[in-house]
């Protein structure tokens, strides 16, 4: 590893009291003008503020990298030579994405932060800086699992370097994400009831550390734990997290003539905040690569794959009937015969409801396709976007039915799929065993959290459904999405709702720049390199597999962008 990359051995900063420091990044800018020890009400605040800043540098290349080296985003013609050396894993050093030492700028503002904060300085019986240290942790550990998720193995400190002597790779062991995990479960552990820093009303700004450390544990194999973590942040009383009316779309009649789409204020739980414009500081640069704009002349970048539009048309769609003679209910679903006029719309309608494309006649030097991701459009009058999600609502209901159900709760974790959790679900659909096994995993408000189902056409008090719903109407009355009956062992059950969960992960994060990291967690869990290998060289789809990239992803060391 190249010492001028990541620990820059001739780069000093000037600040505060005249000090001068190492950076781990080579460029001036890298650590936010601290003075030398943190003791001041004004300190946490501009502190905070700069590391948040350096988080805003890595915000699309988190996206752009977790889509691209999964299966369901495909490069256009018109992408950069740097997207489509994602795709294929073969970027090298010089790859613009491929860029550690911007994650380690964060790190390095973070451990600086860490060491000089005076965590014990009170005001009024509280601690003046503990809930800025806690968001600090925060970031620090999200960044350091971002960095090993791409890299594999990566110089693992936690002290600021602070010369040059310090700033010697050879001094760090490199960690892998399961030490990583390990590392920083313990580190925030003390912290889960610590409230977020008063920021007005935008707490959706900080890392929930109840969820994070879900995450920590679910990459660490420590499944029980991350269940719990992922249950105690989504049903907590005073803030319940309900995974109902966020962002879906359904068949508005029984002909499927039509479809509409809604949208919830809290689908998105966790974003990084950029800029309005170039003269205020970082912007996003996803619109861009995404949508069909101006300034890219409607040549976008990066679209849906054929994998994620053979994986959304094999859903089927469920819509629950009431006989208006009978009042009998049943259920229905669209005839082999139904026209669309849009292929996208068979199946599961969130790809057509987020992937927008049409066709029109160029003009000048435009392309003929047109594309918006409805996720990734800018709803103000500034053309760049203005917030990246980091952590969606029914992401982290996801990634806790993985937990559950390799905790061995294979019946609760399909309940989060199909029916939503609910104290009714519960009596209902998981058996008595695996509810006594679950303990208080199956345990939350009866009030916050209530479902649907067939026996009952009252749909008044409903605020929790199946994620599956979301695309696919009232998966809770789909007969043939089960688990089947007569598999041989739990562990065979475990497997079956894995690869559930896996799907619908796809069906709906697309373009959240979650995809390569599910599927790496997962391949690792199962020991499988294939599972992942395979994935991603059907991202052209089932007549199109890519055997040259199956061959080069069945070593495990090229799923990492080089660290040099």
């Amino acid at each position: 590893m190249k010492k001028n990359k990541i620990f820059s051995m001739a780069l000093a900063l000037a600040f505060g009291a005249g000090a001068a420091i190492t950076s781990c990044v080579d460029t001036d800018s890298s650590l936010v003008d601290f003075g030398p020890q943190l003791n001041s009400p004004n300190d946490t605040v501009y502190s905070l503020l700069g590391i948040m800043n350096k988080m805003q540098v890595v915000a699309d290349r988190t996206i752009i990298l977790g889509e691209m080296m999964g299966e369901l985003s495909s490069v256009t013609e018109t992408a950069t030579t740097d997207l489509k050396e994602l795709a294929s894993f073969t970027a090298t050093a010089g790859n613009r994405y491929n860029a550690p030492e911007d994650y380690y700028a964060v790190i390095q503002n973070c451990n600086y932060y860490i060491a000089h904060a005076d965590t014990a300085l009170s005001l009024r019986a509280e601690k003046v800086f503990i809930r800025e240290y806690a968001a600090v942790k925060a970031f620090r550990a999200w960044t350091y699992l971002q960095l090993a998720i791409y890299y594999g193995r990566v110089p693992f400190f936690t002290e600021p370097l602070m010369t040059e002597a310090e700033a010697d790779p050879s001094r760090y062991p490199f960690y892998d994400v399961k030490q990583i995990c390990e590392y920083f479960i313990p580190d925030l552990a003390p912290y889960v009831e610590t409230d977020y820093p008063l920021t007005g009303n935008h707490s959706n700004i900080f890392i929930p550390v109840r969820a994070l450390l879900g995450d920590l544990c679910l990459w660490a194999g420590r499944y029980r734990e991350a269940a719990q973590y992922y249950h105690d942040y989504l049903t907590n009383f005073d803030n319940p997290l309900a995974p109902g009316g966020n962002l879906e779309c359904r068949w508005g009649n029984y002909e499927f003539k039509s479809h509409t789409s809604s949208f919830s204020s809290i689908v998105d739980l966790v974003d990084i905040q950029m800029e309005a414009s170039e003269y205020d500081g970082v912007v996003s640069r996803l619109g861009d690569i995404l949508n069909s704009t101006e300034n890219n002349r409607y040549y976008f970048e990066m679209t849906s794959s054929q994998a994620l539009l053979e994986l959304s048309q094999a859903q089927r769609y469920v819509m629950v009937y009431t006989d208006p003679t009978t009042n009998l209910r049943d259920t229905i679903s669209p005839g082999e015969n139904t026209v669309y006029s849009d292929s996208r719309e068979l199946g599961d309608l969130r790809l057509c409801s987020n992937v927008r494309v049409s066709h029109m006649s160029s003009r000048d030097d435009y392309s003929e396709d047109y594309q918006t991701l409805v996720r990734f459009s800018s709803f103000t009058e500034s053309s760049f976007l203005l917030y990246v999600p980091l952590y969606r609502l029914s992401s982290v209901y996801l990634r806790m039915a993985e937990a559950y159900n390799r905790a061995g709760l294979p019946e609760s974790a399909f309940a989060i799929l199909k029916y939503g959790l609910s104290n009714g679900t519960v009596s209902k659909y998981i058996n008595a065993g695996e509810r006594e096994r679950a303990g208080n995993l199956l345990t939350w408000s009866q009030y916050n959290f209530i479902t649907q189902d067939m026996s009952s056409t009252s749909t008044t008090a409903v605020n929790t459904e199946g994620i599956h719903s979301y695309g696919c109407g009232e998966s809770y009355a789909d007969t043939l999405y089960v688990i089947p009956e007569g598999l041989a062992t739990r562990e065979d059950s475990i497997l079956f709702v894995e690869d559930l969960i896996c799907d619908e992960m796809a069906l709906e994060q697309s373009f959240l720049g979650q995809r390569f990291g599910d599927l790496q967690r997962m391949a690792l869990r199962r020991g499988d390199t294939d599972f992942l290998a395979r994935k991603v060289a059907g991202r052209d789809g089932k007549d199109s597999f890519n055997a040259e990239l199956y061959s080069r992803l069945s070593d495990r060391n090229n799923w990492y962008l080089p660290l040099e």
